[in-house]
Order: structure tokens, then sequence, then C-alpha cells
């Protein structure tokens, strides 16, 4: 005997069909949506001014998130382990591009794929740690943006040597597992001899190093030299804690170590950076290849300093680095 359906269970089972039938279409469509994997070597809040200024600058130029272009958020947390995990993960999604910034990460983005375009928002010496052929002529799948970390090594020790009275003694941070803070504290060292300084490095490659290195440095340094690196991101306001309990002025690559509490920095914006890297993904989801793609150079480095550091540290920061700075914490 034929089972009847009631005009009731008629209707429920089309609205149902009608609420389905759409999702199942918008599921359809932002599959195909062109993805972005984004590869964060810190945490999401350290990277948060990132971020938004790198979905600000797309939505400007027309790619908005979750209708004209997907994006694939990961952190590493500072774990240098998870850089070559996330990095394989976007391999296998296929992903349309990969934006990640650090050295570590971009090696790792590159070990993982030859074919898709990488796009770092800041390198400190792209053709030094063999990211790019040359910065003209990148020759293969990465691109972005260089932040001269190394050539500006000289210009923060001019500037600790102004704000800190009889510096003698300097004690440099560095991720020892990180080739750029390698190349980077070399650098240190060099300039710190020409300036007359002594220079004694604090090596770490985990979290957990941190408050050691700094605790045994106590009383035997004038100053602190901060090296960028993914680790020391996701750390920074632990760092400057353990840096202003040990009474050691510090200096930084980037604004964020000194909102985070450290005394000064000198480099260029990262959230500019990330606004510039934007621009490259646009061109590469146009077509473009980034191998074409020249690497850019900062044009502009930002002094910032922050002021509540300095009156806990005894300092005084002299009038005219506080006229030349780009921003003042107070």
């Amino acid at each position: 005997m034929a089972v009847g359906i009631g005009r009731r269970e008629f209707l429920s089972a089309l609205g149902g069909a009608a609420v389905t039938c759409p999702l199942a279409a918008r599921a359809q469509q932002v599959a195909k949506l062109p993805t972005i994997g984004f590869l964060g070597s810190a945490s999401a809040s350290s990277w948060s001014p990132y971020v938004a200024a790198f979905t600000q600058r797309l939505h400007e130029l027309g790619w908005i998130e979750g209708h004209t272009v997907a994006i694939e958020y990961r952190w590493a947390e500072g774990r240098s382990e998870r850089l070559a995990e996330i990095a394989a993960e976007f391999a296998a999604l296929t992903v349309a591009v990969i934006v990640t910034q650090g050295t570590p990460a971009v090696i790792a983005a590159k070990q993982a794929t030859s074919v898709i375009p990488i796009v770092f928002a800041s390198a400190g010496d792209p053709v030094g740690s063999g990211l790019v052929a040359s910065l003209a002529r990148p020759g293969s799948n990465v691109t972005g943006l260089s932040s001269q970390t190394v050539d500006t090594v000289g210009k923060r020790l001019e500037l600790m040597r102004e704000v800190v009275p009889g510096l003698h003694r300097l004690a440099i941070l560095a991720n020892v597992d990180n080739p750029l803070s390698l190349e980077e504290m070399a650098a240190v060292r060099a300039a710190a001899r020409t300036f007359g300084l002594e220079a004694g490095t604090l090596e770490v490659r985990h979290a957990d190093d941190i408050a050691p290195v700094v605790e045994a440095y106590k009383g035997k340094a004038d100053a602190l030299y901060v090296c960028l690196d993914p680790l020391v991101i996701a750390n920074e306001i632990r760092i400057n804690t353990l840096a202003l309990g040990a009474r050691l002025p510090s200096i930084h690559d980037t604004r964020e170590g000194v909102e985070a509490g450290g005394l000064m920095s000198y480099g260029p914006s990262q959230p500019g950076q990330f606004r510039r890297a934007a621009d490259y993904v646009d061109k590469i989801l146009r077509g473009a290849k980034p191998g074409d793609m020249p690497v850019e150079q900062p044009t502009k480095f930002d002094l910032v300093v922050n002021l509540k550091t300095a009156k806990a540290l005894g300092l005084t920061i002299p009038h005219n680095l506080i006229v030349l700075a780009d921003e003042v914490i107070e």
C-alpha cells in the first residue's frame, strides 16, 4: 500500500531543501575562492596589527575575506618546528599564495613547495639568506620585502650610545637557530668593536632559555640588543620585563618591541610592510609571477622611544631624539 505524504510534511521538506540548497551553493562558492595561506611565525595576538594592515589593504584592492578571497591562518607560536608543519599543510591544500614573515618561515615555505608563490612581508637579508637570487630578479616562486636588518645595526648602536651614559658592555640576545639572527648578531659584534664596546651574547633556542640567560647578565652589561626573530616576537613582554628587572635598557628592530616595554627601536614599520605585501598578493592573484617581481627595500625607518621605560631605568632621553622620534610612548 502506498504511503501518502501530508501537506505539512511536504511543505516542511520543501522548506528544508530551500535552506539546504543555498548553503550548499555557498559552500561551493567559498571553496572556489582563491585561498591565501597566512603563516604566522608567532602568536595571533602579537601579529594582530600585521593581520589588520594586510587585510585592510587587500580590501582596498578589492579582495574581501570570505567573499572574493579566502584566508587560512596558522600560528607557529614562536616554535620553529611548527613552521615546516604549517608550510607542508599549505602545500597540501594547494593554496594560491603563502604569506609570511621572517627568514625561518620563508625557508620552511620554500622547502615545502617550489610551485606555490610565496610572499614575505619582511626578511632581513633575502639574498644573503638564499631566499632569492637577487633583489631585482628573485627568479623563483619567492618574493617580497626586505627589512635591511643587518644594514641598520650600526644606527641602533649609535642611538643606544646617545641614551645610555658610559655604555661600555653590550649584551646581544639572539635565537641561534635562526640564520638571520646569527648574521645580525655577528654584525652587532662587528659594529660594537668599531665603537669600542665589549659585546657578549645571550644565546637562546627556546622560550625557557630566555630567563636564565638574561638573569646571568645582570650587572654584567650596560644595555641589551635584541635580534628580531619569531621566538623573540612571541616573548617580547617576558624579555623586556626581565631586562627591566636586570636594569638593562633594550633596543629592538621594531616598534612592537617597544610597545611591549622595550626602551627603543629603529627599523621599518612592520604593519606597513604587511600592507605592501598585500600589493604583491594582489598582483599574484591576478596572474603575475613572483620570480619577475623585484624585492622591495624599505624607504622609511621609524624611531620609537618608550619614555615610561626610560623613567623606570633612570635614563633621560636627549631632546633631539624625542624630536626625531616617529613615536614616543609615555
